[in-house]
């Protein structure tokens, strides 16, 4: 029995049906949607600002697997961000860009010219974030599943989902580098408050503006 239109997520509002009413056509659809999503966590990672006396970097990456969860919801958002964290460890360089080469282009790294890194998830200090993005992007897309992200309560689907993300990066941050809980939310947390605060608001605005748009087109 498939599920209400209003608990739809809104891939499936946007993409056309490929035939998914079909196995064959459903597998398609759902690998489309979970490669592209894990491309835009690739690029959203490229975005970088470098902050003095922190080991992690702000970067896209919060906003990319918010709105992957979202999106997709809670079975095909969280696997686009497992195959975007296999294919780092597998060695391409998806991964956010190391401190020596965001010096190159200052504090802040743009997209372009490429300069993502890769390595074992397990042995980076950062590598706690990448599986929170797994977990976060799960329970959004369960909320999302129901209607939460067409509504007020998008921003706290959101807040949430951060959370999630934190829970897994900053004991996984503490470990790795031997910190103190002082250095560990010094390096890991208080610094990236505001910039995730805005990250927060963007992709609150981002899927009911989308949904907007879509119940506009369609009448």
């Amino acid at each position: 029995m498939q599920a209400s239109a209003q608990h739809r997520v809104l891939a499936d509002a946007i993409l056309p049906d490929l035939g998914s009413q079909t196995k064959v056509g459903g597998y398609i659809r759902d690998a489309v949607l979970v490669v592209s999503f894990a491309i835009l966590m690739a690029l959203c990672a490229q975005i970088v600002i470098k902050l003095p006396g922190t080991v992690v970097p702000i970067t896209g990456q919060t906003f990319g697997a918010l709105l992957a969860g979202g999106a997709l919801g809670s079975r095909r958002g969280p696997i686009s961000m497992l195959l975007y964290m296999i294919v780092g460890i597998v060695g391409v360089g998806v991964f956010a860009p190391v401190g020596a080469d965001i010096k190159e282009f200052g504090s802040l790294h743009p997209i372009f010219p490429w300069a993502g890194s890769s390595g074992l998830v397990w042995s980076m200090a950062s590598g706690g974030y990448i599986v929170g993005f797994i977990f976060a992007s799960y329970l959004i897309g369960k909320l999302s599943e129901r209607g939460w992200d067409r509504k007020s309560k998008v921003i706290l689907s959101m807040v949430l989902g951060n959370v999630v993300i934190y829970v897994f990066g900053l004991p996984w941050l503490m470990i790795n580098l031997g910190a103190s809980l002082e250095n560990t939310l010094l390096w890991g947390l208080w610094p990236f408050i505001p910039g995730d605060a805005l990250k927060l608001v963007l992709a609150s605005m981002a899927l009911p503006g989308a949904w907007a748009l879509v119940d506009k087109i369609k009448k």
